[in-house]
């Protein structure tokens, strides 16, 4: 299923718009991958295990999305958009959500 960001796919004609599709996925942060992402912290560079947990929740949230688009007929997802949020006191659970629209290509 074709995803993209923006309105319209160059060479495709949209036939059909199904409404908004939605995904979200929330994660949470383990203990230990908060000792060492603290550590990385104070000597600096990237925290690896905070990239790869949040890649993981942008995958399901999107995945999530290109499932309801499915259910609804669609057969791409165009205006896709990616939020992400930290829920819970310090920050403790990641939330990503992918919104788009459900459309029908011509094929």
């Amino acid at each position: 299923m074709l995803v993209t960001t923006t309105h319209n796919i160059e060479g495709k004609k949209i036939v059909k718009y199904l409404g908004l599709v939605s995904g979200e996925a929330i994660m949470g942060a383990n203990i230990f991958k908060d000792l060492f992402a603290s550590i990385r912290d104070i000597v600096g560079g990237r925290s690896a295990a905070y990239e790869n947990e949040l890649r993981q929740a942008k995958e399901i949230a999107i995945t999530e999305m290109q499932q309801h688009a499915e259910q609804l007929g669609g057969n791409a997802v165009i205006a896709v958009d990616l939020d992400y949020e930290t829920l819970g006191q310090g920050g403790g659970m990641l939330m990503v959500t992918a919104n788009g629209t459900a459309v029908v290509l011509e094929d």
